[in-house]
């Protein structure tokens, strides 16, 4: 195939609810494009996008596919992405990359939940839309209902470009209102017959396309002017004043189409092709440091990897957009983040599960390349020099996660390698060891999200995993002051073992001056400090430890003991065996023996005596609190919110966006297992959350007191 000059490419992404029909749209417009001589079904598992096993037994996708078309001169590279916000990872990669996104709407459902939520995401990366009502030639297809939700739903003003007459099960034709044509199709061949507009449309069709010039007009003063003066628009000029609207986003115009038959595909791909921003007008991409990049094929080459995938007799394979300049086969670039030099051994034009080698592309088209040595999702490699690093793409949050293990034991290693591949191709999947937890954490979007990963593992693995609830990493601290002393006794023999430690513990707070005396038991005790260390904490917080020994009670050359065995008991505090944090302690007395005395056994009766001081100081047990952001329609608000307050949340605000309600709440993490599964089976999937770290706070008492008893079944400390 040719290569494409920058003026020639239009980058699409399609996006919309599962079932919407952007899988057959997909196919249909490579077909138009002769990029394949057949028509696939998603039914017959046939289609040349959602091409992997497991999309097959789903019937619809879980991954993006690249393809592309060649029709009118233009390549139009175009992304299908799932329509499951379980895999909204794949969509935020995709708006990346792509400068226009084409909305499918199910003309069976009209505006539904996926619409709603990609709608949101397409707005938050402020891409431009075209809307398709699509799946017209069905029993329940209604275009009035369709157009009627995306009204009431839509933040962007829809203009109607075609409308359909005859929809339903014979739906064959749609006049089309920017052109004032009719198109009447053939079978499911493709092949239209353009045709003057029927005197029975004829009212209808001039009506929409007054309000199409209007909102045409709008863009443009001097168009305004015109449209003014002479009471209408030419094509051109309409086309013009479309194509500001669309790239400011005031507007969405709305076609008509039945994928699955190959109606109304060429009509939208000339639209696309005419009216929609290409790399020249779309928005340039930021560098890291702020810098704007054009699609300038003379600049020097940059390309960004916006995914990475591991493919059978492939291997590694790394899709990209060229950002500027151009790159050929055997080139090589230097990738900004590792500073290491990547060869372009060979270049591929993307029909899905089809790669077209090429030799060269250029400035705003989108590829693959193979068996890259280093090089993954959100990094940039550039010509020598050039030093061009692109902004990375913001993936959303985690919000759900498991604790994961091999059913056999073993394969510990096994897993991990496993798991960081899937983290290598989705970059949503988030995977852990937690030192802490004694837990190999994963994170994703979903459960079902999770659950397709563990279906991956199964069968193209042959690893058998089992998830579970991740233990949650609660925080030990203290409220008061309180003393202890302990003595290390152990004679068996020759050499003894002896220690003695007498400690006072407190609440660390940062600022406060250091101790200078504790009343203990109504009794006043002085100090003398000789020495201090602070100590942060890996995990949170501080300790600083003192030492107020006074005559030689303790040989300095055992306080680094006594701070070890301290810190040990931090490490699995008394109370559950979680990280203990925000404390000072104060070694101020003890004895040694001439003989004895060692490191262990100031060790352990600094660790003794710590343990004991903290039982007696008011311990508290912490918990991690997460900043909770729920979008959930208005009739479900009431039900949301009892469900969040038994989790223990604490609501902090409520807002109005367009047809939804923004909850934003306070709540333990150790409530909001399987909250997504909780929530898409309240609100019949509308509804949608983001979680992130707020803080530690105090657990209620009877929550303590549950972890405390839980605690002591398990204790096996000395």
């Amino acid at each position: 195939m040719k290569t494409y000059p920058t003026h020639e490419i239009k980058n699409v992404v399609l996006l919309g609810a599962s079932g919407s029909g952007k899988t057959t749209l997909a196919e249909a417009m490579a077909f138009e494009g002769k990029v394949i001589d057949r028509r696939g079904s998603v039914e017959t598992d046939n289609t040349v996008s959602d091409y992997t096993d497991i999309e097959h037994i789903y019937k619809r996708s879980i991954y993006s596919s690249l393809l592309f078309s060649e029709f009118n001169g233009y390549k139009l590279n175009i992304i299908d992405t799932p329509g499951s916000d379980d895999f909204c990872g794949a969509l935020f990669s995709s708006f990346k990359v792509a400068d226009v996104g084409v909305m499918v709407l199910n003309a069976q459902n009209g505006f539904e939940v996926g619409t709603e939520i990609q709608a949101r995401y397409a707005r938050a990366h402020e891409k431009p839309i075209i809307a398709v009502v699509n799946q017209l030639d069905q029993e329940k297809a209604s275009w009035e209902s369709t157009i009627e939700s995306l009204n009431a739903s839509s933040q962007v003003t829809p203009v109607i470009v075609q409308y359909p007459v005859n929809p339903g099960p014979g739906f064959d034709a749609f006049v089309d209102v920017l052109l004032m044509k009719m198109y009447k199709f053939k079978g499911d061949t493709g092949i239209r017959e353009e045709m003057e507009i029927p005197a029975s449309e004829m009212e209808r069709a001039t009506e929409l396309n007054r309000i199409l010039t209007e909102a045409a007009a709008e863009n443009d003063e001097a168009l305004m002017e015109l449209y003014f003066d002479k009471g209408v628009l030419t094509q051109d000029e309409l086309r013009s004043g479309l194509k500001l609207g669309l790239a400011k986003r005031d507007l969405i115009p709305v076609f008509c189409a039945s994928g699955k038959r190959d109606i109304g595909t060429k009509r939208l791909m000339e639209f696309i092709i005419n009216v929609a921003p290409g790399p020249l007008k779309a928005p340039n991409f930021l560098t890291v440091d702020g810098r704007e990049i054009e699609a300038d094929s003379s600049a020097p080459t940059s390309l960004f990897v916006f995914k990475s995938a591991m493919e059978p007799h492939l291997g590694e394979v790394s899709y990209f957009r060229v950002i500027s300049g151009k790159v050929t086969e055997g080139m090589e670039l230097i990738n900004s983040k590792t500073e290491n030099k990547e060869k372009i051994a060979q270049l591929f034009a993307v029909a899905g599960k089809n790669r077209i080698k090429v030799t060269e592309m250029e400035a705003g088209d989108i590829g693959c390349t193979v068996k890259l040595k280093g090089t993954r999702t959100n990094q940039t490699l550039s010509a020598p020099g050039s030093n061009i690093e692109i902004e990375p793409i913001q993936f959303p949050e985690p919000r759900y996660r498991a604790a994961v293990k091999s059913t056999k034991t073993g394969e510990e290693e096994k897993l991990g390698e496993l798991l960081n591949r899937a983290n290598f191709e989705d970059p949503t999947i988030l995977v852990q060891y937690s030192k802490e937890l004694k837990q190999t954490i994963i994170q994703g979007q979903g459960e079902h999200h999770l659950n397709i990963l563990k279906w991956q593992l199964a069968n193209a693995n042959k690893m058998e995993v089992e998830y579970s609830a991740p233990r949650i990493p609660y925080r030990e601290t203290i409220t008061k002051v309180a003393a202890a002393d302990y003595r290390h006794k152990k004679q068996s023999g020759g050499a003894g073992q002896f220690g003695e430690v007498w400690l006072v513990i407190e609440p660390y707070v940062e600022g406060m001056p250091d101790p200078v005396k504790f009343k203990i038991d109504g009794k006043e005790l002085n100090l003398n400090i000789k020495s201090k260390e602070e100590i942060d904490l890996e995990w949170g917080g501080k300790l600083v430890f003192y030492s107020a020994i006074v005559g030689g009670a303790i040989d300095a050359r055992f306080l680094p003991a006594i701070l070890k065995g301290i810190m040990e008991k931090m490490e699995q505090g008394p109370l559950t065996g979680s990280y203990a944090r925000d404390i000072r302690v104060v070694v101020y007395d003890g004895k040694m023996h001439p003989v004895d005395s060692n490191e262990l056994s100031f060790k352990l009766a600094g660790r003794n005596a710590f343990k004991e001081a903290f039982k007696k100081a008011g311990p508290k047990i912490m918990e991690p609190i997460y900043t909770v952001e729920v979008l959930v329609p208005s009739d479900r608000m009431g039900d949301v919110m009892s469900d969040l307050q038994n989790r223990r949340a604490m609501i902090e605000g409520m807002s109005s966006e367009k047809g939804f309600e923004k909850l934003t709440a306070r709540v333990p993490l150790a409530e909001m297992y399987r909250y997504s599964t909780s929530l898409s089976s309240l609100t019949a999937g509308r509804a949608t959350y983001s979680m992130r770290f707020c803080s530690y706070e105090q657990v209620p008492s009877d929550v303590q007191e549950r972890l405390l008893k839980a605690y002591a079944e398990i204790d096996k400390d000395e």
